[in-house]
């Protein structure tokens, strides 16, 4: 058992909450509070009602996620929104969100812990978020093909590869979610390839005209990875148990 300021003030620090700049609606940061004592933390890509009622059945004290609960901005306290908040505090669960602080994260990130598990070490950083490196790339010497085939079994499905670039990789950038706007800062920091989650129609022409291969494999797919790693993270340094609340979205 933990109490929720001392979690609270740890995840602030370890993720960086202050220092990494993040969209205004991310709030990163404790986003409801919960109950003092903190005996089981659960995690989960998205602050959905599915993931607060999932946490509730499981006997949760806190929610971390990824996604947190104000995306669509200063609006009314109606509908799902109030659905949400209402069995947060019914059920005294804290909910803590961190955006960009986790995906850019050096140890639970998710582009450095996907970029692991397709055996890649992180060599350099590329793309920009109001002075912040948002993307990481390091070697695979492959075939496109491989690499897509490697995607398919690490994401759990079949990933959509743009081949723009060359049929011989070396250097691959990770940068997970929406990272298809970020196709001009792979091809200026000389990739061959970058793995993201999703991007616009338009992003087809940005990487075959521009000479990389791009792999969308899903925006929820390639942000499992930093919350599943902070849970392990927490479960071994302070020795409370943690779930992983998987709710796949399919996009």
């Amino acid at each position: 058992m933990m109490r929720l300021e001392e979690l609270v003030d740890y995840l602030d620090g370890y993720l960086r909450i202050a220092e990494v700049p993040d969209y205004p609606n991310a709030l990163n940061g404790l986003q409801v509070e919960g109950r003092d004592e903190v005996r089981r933390i659960g995690v989960a890509v998205d602050a959905s009602e599915a993931s607060i009622r999932a946490a509730a059945g499981r006997g949760c004290d806190v929610l971390i996620v990824h996604h947190g609960l104000f995306w669509d901005g200063n609006v009314p306290v109606t509908g799902r929104r109030y659905r949400r908040l209402r069995l947060l505090i019914e059920r005294g669960i804290a909910l803590y969100s961190a955006h960009l602080p986790l995906d850019v994260h050096p140890e639970v990130g998710n582009n450095v812990v996907l970029a692991r598990e397709l055996g890649m070490m992180v060599e350099g950083t590329f793309g920009d978020y109001k002075g912040m490196p948002v993307g990481v790339w390091g070697r695979l010497a492959l075939s496109r093909e491989a690499l897509a085939a490697r995607l398919d079994e690490v994401l759990g499905g079949r990933v959509r590869l743009l081949p723009g670039g060359p049929e011989r990789l070396e250097r691959v950038g990770v940068l997970t979610g929406a990272g298809g706007g970020m196709i001009a800062d792979a091809i200026a920091a000389g990739l061959d390839a970058l793995v993201t989650g999703e991007g616009a129609h338009h992003t087809y022409f940005d990487a075959i005209e521009g000479g990389i291969n791009v792999y969308y494999g899903g925006h929820y797919a390639t942000e499992t990875w930093g919350v599943r790693a902070l849970a392990a993270h927490l479960s071994e340094r302070f020795g409370v148990p943690t779930e992983f609340i998987d709710l796949p979205t399919g996009l």
